[in-house]
């Protein structure tokens, strides 16, 4: 069929119909504006396919004071991301100094934002929106989950060829001598869009330089890619090294790879909680032994036997829910499948009661030698847990692509996030992923613990109605 002849979504579709003698119905129904779809989202367009859409939370989200101010410093031109490393143990007084950020937990100034979100999840697992809601209830009983964000930026990688060792020596220092020059190329191709470093590889004759840049709210890859485009024209008419690939996957884009996980891309988000012994007991109905050790046996050992790259339960689930009811890319999820999961368990203070009883200090019994001193007075049923998530790579944005979309829209305005906001979208909308991440994995890893998950599955996923 050509589908070119015709002229609107309703006719590609009835064309279809009569072509395979059967009626589309139900693909034919839908409310988004066909004519900006089938022009700015989609090709041969013909109708739209519905997700049902659920909603979970509130989830109580406090971001901390500091996270602004951990993101970059210049250095050689190039604008080098913080490292997660200047986050300290939550002790001492916020202070001024970048390279010394510490905070009270008690401190007023210790969260810049404190705020509860509900989360539009978009999705055909049954039992996943119920398992996000619960994981939100345990860490609203706990007190809300910290986050922290790093804009690392989008990236592109063009790869050059060039004839010998000396040839790669002259593009190198070409993109070092010239950098303020090809920031402003890169620049001018939009008012949206600062380059702000580049790294830089070889191997045989071939050199790939990953080129990282600031897109405000939006996922920008469009943007990255006609900047890259500009910035290779310039470098082969200066220097007359040719570029084989704007995109040669040093980038890297849309496939799990440890560079990203490394180096990261889009954001970088951590987030902590830790769950009191009431929330695990009463909310997850287990225990923080019992989901340290399903925590251990999966999302570590399992996810080294197996060769994983995603050393945590089932961050896609919840990534891709999510992107699918908010509009952002599909092919990002595997990107944000990578990310570790890390779980300690966090013993109760208990009192060391002296034989006269005369005094009674409060002690931390976070060593497991205590529990052999005083095995009566410590107990795992009695334990906190600290879990958190890490999420190297999450490439999202709150304008451009299918944010535009009509229910994609108002899905991201219940989040509060639609539009632009000089950037400041796009990272509370990362800091709302990494909390809502974070819900997943306590409930799944608490579900496996008790042994409910296969349950759960069975009541919210085989329904007969």
């Amino acid at each position: 069929m050509n589908f070119r002849k015709y002229k609107n979504v309703t006719e590609r579709r009835k064309a279809l119909e009569e072509e395979f003698d059967m009626k589309l119905s139900h693909i034919g129904k839908f409310s988004m504006d066909e004519s900006r779809a089938s022009s700015r989202n989609c090709e041969n367009m013909i109708g739209a396919t519905q997700i049902p859409l659920g909603i979970a939370g509130p989830l109580h989200i406090k971001r901390l004071a500091f996270s602004e101010l951990a993101f970059s410093e210049k250095n050689n031109n190039n604008i080098i991301p913080a490292p997660l490393s200047v986050i300290p143990d939550l002790i001492g007084n916020l202070k001024s100094n970048k390279k010394d950020l510490r905070i009270r937990e008690d401190d007023n100034k210790a969260y810049k934002e404190v705020k509860d979100y509900y989360l539009p999840l978009a999705t055909t697992e049954g039992a996943l929106v119920a398992s996000v809601n619960r994981g939100c209830k345990a860490i609203n009983l706990s007190g809300g989950v910290n986050v922290m964000v790093q804009r690392i930026g989008a990236t592109r990688g063009p790869v050059f060829k060039v004839k010998n060792l000396s040839e790669g020596i002259k593009l190198e220092n070409y993109l070092k001598t010239n950098w303020q020059k090809i920031k402003q190329i890169a620049e001018n191709t939009s008012h949206h869009l600062t380059l702000s470093k580049y790294d830089f590889r070889s191997t045989g004759k071939y050199r790939f330089v990953r080129f990282y840049f600031d897109t405000s709210d939006a996922m920008g890859l469009n943007m990255v890619t006609i900047a890259t485009d500009a910035i290779v024209k310039q470098i082969e008419n200066e220097i007359n090294v040719k570029c084989l690939d704007v995109s040669g996957n040093y980038c890297i884009d849309k496939k799990p790879a440890w560079l990203n996980f490394i180096n990261q891309r889009g954001f970088a988000i951590n987030a902590e909680i830790e769950l009191t012994h009431k929330a695990i007991k009463e909310t997850l109905k287990t225990t923080a032994k019992k989901i340290y050790d399903s925590w251990l046996v999966k999302c570590m050992i399992g996810s080294a036997m197996s060769g994983s790259m995603g050393f945590n339960g089932h961050f896609a689930n919840i990534i891709a829910a999510i992107f699918a009811a908010t509009g952002q890319d599909l092919g990002h999820v595997v990107e944000g499948s990578m990310g570790i999961t890390t779980t300690e368990i966090v013993r109760p203070e208990i009192r060391d009661q002296r034989p006269d009883n005369s005094c009674q200090n409060v002690i931390p019994a976070k060593a497991g030698i205590l529990r052999n001193k005083i095995p009566d007075q410590v107990r795992d049923d009695e334990d906190g847990l600290y879990i958190s998530v890490y999420l190297p790579s999450l490439m999202i944005g709150t304008v451009g692509g299918g944010t535009n979309l009509e229910t994609q829209l108002e899905a991201l305005q219940i989040l509060g996030i639609s539009g632009g906001n000089n950037g400041k979208n796009a990272q509370k909308f990362a800091e709302i992923i990494a909390g809502a991440v974070l819900a997943g994995e306590i409930s799944l890893l608490a579900s496996l613990s008790e042994g409910s998950l296969a349950q759960s599955h069975k009541f919210f996923a085989r329904s007969k109605k």
